[in-house]
């Protein structure tokens, strides 16, 4: 059951990869706006069932694990997506105010989180005050990335490698309407929702069955399949030329993997699920907000050309996500 929600995961990701990109031109979003909003909504649906699945049974470590375990592999997703952009760095392509800002407020959100794990526990009707926190430091932070990207105050320089967010007009999907894009991107975003919800109560049950410690399997497992989305989706954007949104899906879907956590702490009713965090789900958090700054750090640089095809942050994402696998193992 845990590798068929993932199949489902992954076939419905494929789809909404050309849906997003129509809908990003059709709306006048841009890719990496929509990508942060929207796919960040739609591909981790998944992964907020998971977490509120695991956090209202009980299992608090194992739905905080699953959200900043995604994290991390999701960040992974650029190495791999790069790994297909055959004509430089991904990051040097997609490189944009937007997306540079979308992993400021990753940042900051990982931060707080992290955060609220070393205060006093205190909650209200069963939640941390830190959730709210949580909120509003979202919305506050896509108020300024539309802002910005309406007015921006300084831009990437364009070079032969850049690939700016315009219309692909030899999209077929361009032709729907848009109610008929708008639906089939929700009723596939229910799919990956429902592929979450299976993957979760299988998740426990490995747990159960095998012995695995709930941050390995919430971290590393479920990490992985809620990563699958966001990796998907990101390779088939940049097979279709849509660089911008393959970095911007990548950042939603670590957004709201963030936020959910709040949902967690909602559904979990024995306190708090920030002070539920062991060792293995603080290192998760932790080498979360090393990559969300080693890409930050690679959109910045605009490295062409790497080792590998990859540039020097790919090479760095892989490294510490693998090394975090090893350590959680131990």
């Amino acid at each position: 059951m845990f590798v068929l929600a993932g199949v489902v995961t992954v076939a419905g990701s494929i789809r909404l990869a050309g849906l997003g990109d129509a809908l990003a031109d059709r709306t006048g979003w841009g890719e990496a706006l929509f990508g942060v909003v929207f796919f960040g909504l739609v591909t981790g649906l998944s992964g907020v069932i998971m977490t509120i699945v695991a956090a209202g049974s009980g299992e608090a470590s194992l739905g905080y694990s699953n959200a900043v375990g995604g994290i991390a592999a999701q960040t992974t997703a650029v190495a791999v997506a790069d790994a297909f952009h055959r004509r430089a760095n991904l990051e040097h392509a997609a490189a944009s105010v937007s997306n540079l800002l979308s992993g400021c407020l990753l940042i900051a959100l990982l931060a707080l989180a992290l955060l609220a794990s070393y205060v006093p526990e205190t909650t209200i009707a069963g939640v941390d005050p830190m959730s709210a926190v949580l909120v509003a430091a979202y919305v506050g932070g896509l108020v300024l990335i539309r802002r910005a990207g309406a007015q921006p105050m300084w831009q990437a320089i364009a070079t032969a490698e850049t690939r700016p967010d315009v219309p692909h007009n030899e999209n077929p999907l361009n032709r729907r309407p848009p109610g008929w894009l708008w639906t089939r991107f929700a009723i596939v975003g229910l799919l990956v929702a429902a592929g979450g919800w299976v993957v979760a109560l299988a998740a426990e049950s490995i747990v159960d069955v095998t012995g695995l410690t709930a941050g390995f399997v919430g971290a590393v497992l479920m990490g992985i399949v809620n990563a699958l989305p966001e990796t998907v989706t990101a390779i088939a954007a940049v097979r279709r030329g849509a660089v911008t949104l393959a970095i911007a899906a990548v950042l939603g879907g670590n957004i709201l993997d963030v936020l959910t956590l709040v949902a967690g702490d909602v559904a979990y009713r024995q306190g708090s699920i920030y002070h539920s965090a062991g060792a293995a789900e603080l290192l998760a958090t932790t080498t979360s907000l090393f990559m969300t700054a080693t890409l930050l750090g690679g959109l910045l640089i605009r490295q062409t050309c790497g080792w590998g095809r990859l540039g020097f942050e790919g090479i760095l994402l892989l490294v510490s996500y693998a090394a975090m696998i090893l350590i959680l193992a131990l």
